[in-house]
């Protein structure tokens, strides 16, 4: 019985993986796509990543993070050959789907992924307001409380006034350095 009806043409489906492997997975597929001459129905490989900003140590940085860890994309047109091919790739432990038969990921879904993928600058998701209690939870002033007084959306920060000695002093924290209370 055939995986799929080739006549449907390429669509994108769901590896599952070991997880740490999807770099791997990727590059031995990709070898095996030109190794066994299925450029015409394996056409991309993708390990879905986002932009995200980390603060350790008082250093803010930017990192790369799978969105999806242990799973890997493949745009291809499902035969019995492709699927062999891609199915006996080491570390892929199957297809996502029912039973044998992979199931193909909607038009609306890769294009929601793509653009999240397409950011360029990580967006700040920011749920305070001037005037609330939050709680400093890293840098200098851990554990300090704080009633926030400005917010710079446009940079991820916020000010806060920390009592410090009987009297507010005002202190700029990135916005992952705080949380609501």
């Amino acid at each position: 019985m055939p995986k799929q009806n080739p006549q449907k043409g390429r669509r994108w489906y769901v590896l599952h993986t070991y997880s740490g492997y999807e770099e791997n997975v990727s590059r031995n597929l990709k070898q095996r796509i030109e190794s066994m001459d299925m450029e015409d129905k394996i056409f991309d490989v993708l390990i879905p990543t986002e932009t995200k900003i980390k603060i350790k140590n008082g250093k803010r940085r930017t990192v790369q993070e799978k969105i999806f860890p242990g799973y890997v994309l493949v745009n291809m047109i499902v035969t019995d050959a492709s699927w062999y091919v891609v199915r006996n790739t080491p570390n892929v432990t199957g297809f996502v789907g029912s039973g044998t038969t992979p199931t193909p990921v909607s038009e609306e879904e890769i294009k929601s992924l793509m653009a999240k993928m397409g950011q360029e600058e990580p967006e700040f998701k920011v749920d305070i307001a001037i005037g609330e209690v939050v709680k400093i939870t890293d840098g200098p002033f851990k554990d300090y409380e704080g009633k926030v007084s400005e917010i710079d959306e446009a940079r991820g920060k916020a000010k806060v006034l920390v009592s410090m000695f009987g009297r507010e002093t005002p202190v700029e924290l990135d916005f992952l350095q705080i949380k609501k209370i």
